[in-house]
């Protein structure tokens, strides 16, 4: 039997076998990157019938490429945006609190006040933080959640960040924010707790011919097409929304980050935030993630012409990077030292605003949203950020049905646990054995689940030495997680493909468990 929350090639074919069959569902949405999941769980928890079809795989645009952060909207309040500023401190209090527990932590960020910051800059940066902390406590989220920010001196500032650069080092400002273990994870979590409520998951399927209440659907691994009919299809395909509605005009922006060794920090525990030369509202973040990896980001660059499916860091957008962390570090960082990168484009809304010169820096693009029906009917959500999503699909869901008269109870996402949050009602398993730290940062309250249903030899043994992944967690990324390919698995359900010799190495077991977990069975 599978189970509710259950993502699987054999839940695949059921689902979409039915979807072909129905005499129409009330909403069907084409995206599964965060926003997308997010519309799906909305809609399935409403009670509505609704499938979410990605013609690739969960989370495998923009949704896997961010900064893991779950920002407060410290920069949109700088900036005079106090409406987004106030709904990202919101949603981030939902998420760390309900939601996601399990997913979001308090991240340190530590701006440590080198000679090269004027007291101007330094007053600008304390202000921001005294303000954040304002913005926390309007949203509701405790101290005890995210911890008040304050100065600290120069040993605390070594001991959080040990390669900052000490000569002149003041002290330091430290402040907090939300940080996800991982972007995809929480795609991942929000597609199964939809399927949880009922929402068909539906990945490799592609939508085409979309309109008010139509559209065709093609299965990528067959090949075969269908239309269904449905009450309101909304297009949440990110930067690719244009395909489906020529009339959206996006400006996307890439942004790049750059994957260390943790140890080429000093094994840190804060993120190392750097004012970037020349700008008041900039930064950028060095930040520990899991695996034992840093991350560097993060670039805004305009990103024109066609939309690649996987988006790659330029030269000058590396050099960039390492020159500015240069700045606040002892030891200088160069190439050899980068382990991975990765880009992602980010979905702006072209508003034709310029600086008199030109179009002027996506940086100053608002990271607003707009809901927009097309002339044939297809309601699209476009712009926006991840921080948002949750507020973002019930905005449009809301707009939708009103649109069409649909009748829905009123959203509930603002209150459910997603799978593995504590307060899910489906049931960990218990476990005597203790489990590893990274299985329960990645889990939540499922860890003892990937263990216990684990049919696969060795569970517990790692996917490949010196990489803290156990052969359970692939296993359960196929047989719960919707993983259909190796690379699913790799660069998706594990953040392991960033960093091509670990991707190597744990290819074969990949390979392996897609061979004798993913069939229909």
């Amino acid at each position: 039997m599978i189970g509710p929350t259950a993502l699987n090639r054999t839940r695949r074919a059921t689902e979409l076998a039915e979807v072909a069959d129905s005499g129409g569902l009330d909403v069907i949405v084409i995206g599964g990157g965060i926003t997308g999941a997010g519309i799906a769980l909305d809609a399935a928890s409403r009670g509505l019938s609704v499938a979410l079809v990605e013609r690739h795989d969960l989370a495998f645009g923009t949704s896997r490429w961010s900064s893991k952060l779950v920002h407060g909207g410290l920069r949109y309040l700088a900036t005079g945006n106090i409406g987004i500023a106030r709904r990202s401190a919101i949603e981030r209090g939902i998420l760390m609190t309900r939601n996601a527990p399990h997913l979001v932590n308090a991240m340190p960020q530590l701006v440590p006040l080198l000679p090269a910051m004027g007291r101007a800059s330094r007053a600008l940066v304390r202000t921001g933080f005294v303000a954040g902390d304002g913005l926390r406590r309007l949203a509701g989220t405790s101290a005890s959640v995210l911890p008040r920010s304050r100065r600290v001196d120069a040993k605390h500032a070594v001991e959080l960040a040990p390669t900052v650069r000490t000569d002149g080092l003041d002290g330091a400002y430290l402040a907090y924010d939300g940080q996800l273990i991982d972007d995809a994870r929480l795609v991942t979590a929000v597609a199964r707790t939809a399927a949880q409520h009922g929402a068909r998951i539906l990945t490799r399927v592609s939508a085409s011919a979309a309109a008010a209440s139509s559209v065709l659907l093609t299965d990528e691994l067959t090949g075969d097409s269908f239309a269904v009919t449905a009450q309101v299809v909304i297009n949440a395909a990110g930067v690719w929304a244009g395909e489906l509605d020529p009339a959206i005009r996006l400006r996307p922006s890439r942004g790049t980050h750059l994957v260390f060794d943790a140890a080429a920090f000093g094994n840190p525990t804060a993120a190392l935030t750097i004012p970037i030369p020349g700008e008041l509202n900039r930064f950028v973040f060095a930040m520990p993630e899991q695996l034992g990896r840093v991350y560097l980001g993060l670039t805004d660059e305009d990103a024109p012409g066609p939309i690649p499916d996987v988006p790659q860091p330029t030269p000058g957008e590396i050099n960039f990077l390492l020159d500015t962390v240069n700045t606040a570090l002892a030891i200088a960082l160069s190439t050899a030292d980068v382990r991975g990168s990765y880009a992602g484009l980010r979905p702006l809304i072209e508003t034709g605003a310029t600086d008199g010169r030109g179009p002027g820096s996506t940086a100053d693009v608002s990271r607003e949203h707009a809901v927009v029906e097309s002339a044939n009917g297809v309601i699209s959500i476009i712009g926006g950020k991840l921080t948002e999503y949750r507020y973002m699909a019930q905005d449009v869901l809301d707009r939708a049905l009103a649109g069409r008269g649909l009748r829905a109870t009123g959203c509930r996402t603002a209150s459910l646990p997603l799978v593995g949050a504590p307060d899910n009602p489906v049931s960990a398993l218990r476990s005597d054995q203790p489990l590893p730290p990274s299985l329960v940062a990645r889990y939540g309250a499922e860890a003892p689940n990937v263990i216990a249903r684990a049919r696969c030899a060795r569970p517990t043994a790692p996917v490949a030495e010196g990489i803290d992944v156990i052969r359970a967690e692939f296993e359960h990324a196929v047989t719960h997680e919707g993983a259909l390919c190796a690379e699913d698995i790799l660069d998706r359900r594990t953040r392991i493909g960033l960093v091509a010799a670990d991707r190597d190495r744990a290819a074969q077991t990949a390979e392996e468990m897609i061979a004798e977990f993913g069939e229909v069975e």
